[in-house]
């Protein structure tokens, strides 16, 4: 069986384009393969600096993912911070990493070509650390979406140049990414659904506000009489992605043939995500009264995760010469 490794970040409400670029892959796969998935919450000191709102984060995406039918007793589930070697092969690995490679990072290059004040040295070597947080586990998959791929690169070349300098010690792990929901589209029709741009659906959101959401979805000035073409239009996209074939048909159907206005594919929709996510915002609703338990499964996949960390570094400790003589 393979093992995947995954961070997941633990700021802001999950939307949709989360759901389908990642979180419903990740839960698919602890059925098939060995899973790590970790809350990213170091990661998320370079723009969270509120320690009621990190702990606040943590659990809330804690909530999300257990709530979607993540199973601790299939994968290995647990928060970044609870695992100092994280940090320690993240400094390690940085002894050896170039400079250069870190300043092609797009996360890096996209910050200080938006105007960021003062970027961080945590900014900077973000990749580093995310190295660290793949290279720890030994995974064979990475699942990741298409604007974190450069990440995957990056871990593979520090990781073959640390075992070009101190012998084989990490295997080079592969990315993973869906074709078919690589770039979920926004509700501005225009760019991928993300919390930066605005155009995201949040399907744990009270309904009032995700009707509002889904009903703010841009569509163009066709007339409801004339027909509409399904595969242009941001609703029927986003629709695609929960129907069956035989829906996907019908509203097709209905687009092509006239007298159909993107308001009634808009309800359409939201019956639709409503339905589909209704038994897991259920279920989050039940495990938000419970928080002792989501601590108990943090700590556990943290002891967990803490045995493979504690190899790993053995090892590493042993290769670079550091630790007990």
């Amino acid at each position: 069986m393979k093992r995947i490794l995954s961070g997941v970040q633990s700021s802001g409400e999950p939307h949709i384009g989360n759901y389908l670029g990642a979180m419903r892959n990740h839960i698919a796969m602890q059925d098939t393969h060995e899973c790590f998935i970790f809350i990213a919450d170091l990661h998320a000191l370079t723009t969270v600096r509120d320690p009621k709102k990190m702990k606040q984060d943590s659990t809330e995406i804690a909530l999300d993912y257990l709530a979607l039918g993540l199973d601790p007793n299939k994968t290995v589930f647990f928060r970044q911070s609870d695992i100092a070697e994280h940090s320690e092969l993240a400094w390690i690995l940085s002894t050896i990493t170039p400079f250069g490679l870190l300043e092609r990072a797009h996360a890096y290059k996209d910050a200080v070509a938006k105007g960021m004040k003062d970027p961080t040295t945590g900014l900077f070597t973000y990749p580093v650390l995310m190295a660290a947080d793949i290279l720890m586990y030994k995974p064979d998959l990475v699942p990741v979406g298409k604007d974190q791929k450069q990440h995957v690169e990056i871990t593979r070349d520090i990781a073959d140049k640390f075992n070009n300098i101190y012998g084989e010690t990490f295997p080079l792990p592969d990315e993973h990414t869906p074709d078919d929901v690589a770039y979920i589209l926004g509700t501005d029709g225009e760019n991928k659904m993300s919390k930066s741009y605005g155009n995201v659906i949040n399907f744990f959101a009270e309904e009032s506000r995700l009707k509002k959401q889904i009903m703010g979805i841009k569509t163009d000035s066709t007339p409801m009489e004339e027909p509409k073409d399904p595969d242009s239009c941001a609703v029927y996209k986003i629709y695609s992605y929960f129907a069956n074939d035989s829906e996907k048909k019908t509203m097709a159907d209905k687009y092509k043939g006239g007298d159909f206005g993107y308001g009634d594919a808009k309800k359409i929709l939201l019956q639709k995500v409503l339905d589909y996510f209704n038994p897991y915002r259920q279920k989050r609703i039940e495990l938000q009264a419970n928080l002792e338990y989501i601590n108990q499964v943090l700590k556990e996949g943290a002891d967990k995760a803490k045995k493979e960390a504690q190899k790993t570094m053995d090892e590493v400790r042993k290769k670079t010469g550091l630790g007990q003589i």
